[in-house]
């Protein structure tokens, strides 16, 4: 707006359309060119927003006001030579300041300092000149990249497995996608975003996986202003899915047909034998009675047999694995059945072998993958310091060895009470609860090994996108004297803890206390 108009002719005028953020400088003998696209700044970082006097002239006279949706108060304000910190919004106080190397050529700009998300939107530069003043409008968008997605089950819902994504951080609101391991896009069951006191973004979004042969999930979420995005992906074991068996499926249809069959047949006998004698008709009608009320009591008996077997249905087979005594370092005791380990003080004095593990106290499995999937568990219940996971057949077993992804090993480790990813470097993980027995799925042509505490069901972590080149063996591992010991679960090992739980406390308390049973399968 003008300070000072002439009072309009009456004879009409041409109008010119001006650009966003100009006036018309032919009263005042300059304008105020601002950038033309927006100013792009990550959170937390400084963020520069330039404005030029066209044509060149010197500012340094000039009275220089940034400012939001309102005159007053100022975001900045440059007067007489000097900041005017009186005018000054408070969220601005000790952040901002003017950049002035080139005012004497009409060049300035306002420094923001550790942007926030409230700094996000639109600033004018007012210049003024004694009674002529122009501004422009410059765009500022301020990208919040949040947190790595956090992915995990829920549990069993409707038939598949419900997975919920989750991320801090995000500015503005961003987007949620899911994909399956081939790049297709999965609808989010539900989708939430809430915005903390610092104007951040909290996602949540989740999915109902149906279809067990998809092997990894993808949630990414991406920054809508950048197009930056950040991804996280989970393994979810086929055996996790609920399955039903054909006969069960048959049974569930065919049952009501035969029912009503029944049902049919005696009504029609009943209409049939109505003209007989009123004594034959009454006991002709409680035969049938009787066998209606049988039938159904049946029924109903076969019905509850097949929910129960659907809910047992949650069947985690495992793969016979055994440890390799070939392999085992000269300080670890393996029991007879090779299911066991222990650290024991005294070296063994063991035959030499290339196999085994001189430096480090390791023991490999006798199984060797090389395609296909495999799901084993072990119980770490007591253990203090261990590494459990997958190595290729072929690794260092002599000299310094560093278990790592690049030499060879997938595996994670508890030591100290602090639980890692042996991935380069270390992941430090959270665990919700301490697992009392590890899950180990692997999926060696999709290249993915998923560790599961099989204590609560959840996600440990996920080595993902690996390009196995050899075969694949257990991997154990005992730190000290005071570890404890690791033991192979047998093949029904997990299956049967949870049914049995199921059978001596009961339904309910078994999906209150098992965060992989938490739906109720009717």
């Amino acid at each position: 707006s003008f300070n000072h108009r002439k009072k309009p002719h009456l004879w009409p005028l041409p109008v010119q359309v001006l650009p966003r953020g100009h006036q018309s400088p032919f009263m005042s003998g300059f304008s105020v060119k601002g950038p033309v696209e927006p100013i792009m700044v990550l959170l937390g970082a400084n963020a520069t927003l330039p404005c030029q006097l066209s044509p060149e002239q010197s500012a340094a006279d000039m009275h220089i006001r940034w400012y939001r949706t309102q005159f007053f108060p100022a975001v900045f304000v440059y007067q007489n030579g000097q900041e005017q910190g009186g005018e000054q919004m408070l969220e601005y106080h000790g952040r901002t300041e003017l950049v002035r190397d080139s005012i004497n050529r009409g060049g300035v700009a306002l420094l923001i300092q550790h942007v926030r998300a409230s700094d996000h939107g639109q600033y004018q530069c007012h210049f003024k000149d004694g009674q002529s003043s122009q501004e422009a409008i410059v765009e500022l968008h301020v990208i919040g990249l949040g947190s790595v997605p956090h992915v995990h089950m829920m549990g069993p819902e409707d038939g598949g497995i419900r997975v919920l994504c989750s991320s801090d951080g995000w500015f503005p609101k961003p987007k949620v996608q899911w994909n399956d391991m081939l790049g297709v896009n999965l609808q989010s069951l539900s989708e939430s975003q809430t915005q903390d006191e610092d104007g951040l973004f909290h996602v949540e979004a989740s999915l109902v996986v149906m279809d067990s042969s998809l092997g990894n999930v993808t949630c990414s979420i991406q920054n809508p202003l950048s197009g930056q995005e950040k991804v996280s992906c989970i393994f979810l074991p086929e055996p996790f899915f609920p399955k039903m068996d054909p006969w069960k499926a048959a049974l569930a249809g065919t049952v009501p047909v035969l029912m009503l069959l029944l049902i049919g047949i005696s009504y029609t006998g009943w209409r049939e034998h109505q003209a007989k004698e009123k004594e034959v008709k009454k006991k002709k009608r409680e035969l049938n009675e009787r066998d209606q009320m049988k039938n159904e009591k049946e029924m109903a008996q076969k019905a509850t047999d097949w929910r129960k077997a659907q809910l047992y249905a949650v069947h985690l087979s495992a793969v016979n694995v055994t440890l390799d005594a070939a392999t085992a370092h000269p300080s670890l005791l393996l029991s007879e059945d090779r299911r066991q380990v222990t650290w024991q003080e005294e070296h063994q004095d063991l035959p030499s072998s290339t196999q085994r593990f001189h430096s480090y106290p390791c023991v490999l499995g006798q199984l060797h993958i090389s395609s296909g999937r495999a799901h084993w568990e072990v119980k770490v219940e007591g253990a203090l310091s261990w590494d459990l996971g997958i190595c290729i057949d072929n690794v260092t077993r002599k000299g310094s060895i560093t278990v790592s992804p690049q030499n060879g090993f997938w595996a994670i480790r508890l030591y100290k009470g602090e639980y890692w990813a042996l991935t380069s470097p270390e992941t430090c993980l959270t665990i919700r609860e301490k697992p009392l027995s590890v899950g180990i799925f692997l999926d060696y042509d999709a290249g993915d090994v998923s560790y599961y505490n099989m204590t609560d069901g959840s996600h440990i972590f996920s080595f993902t996108q690996i390009t196995f080149s050899r075969a694949i063996r257990p991997l154990f591992r005992l730190w000290s004297p005071d570890s404890g010991s690791l033991t192979i679960c047998g093949e029904q090992c997990n299956s049967y803890n949870i049914f049995d739980y199921v059978i001596r406390h009961g339904w309910q308390r078994t999906q209150n206390e098992l965060g992989f049973l938490t739906a109720s399968w009717n």
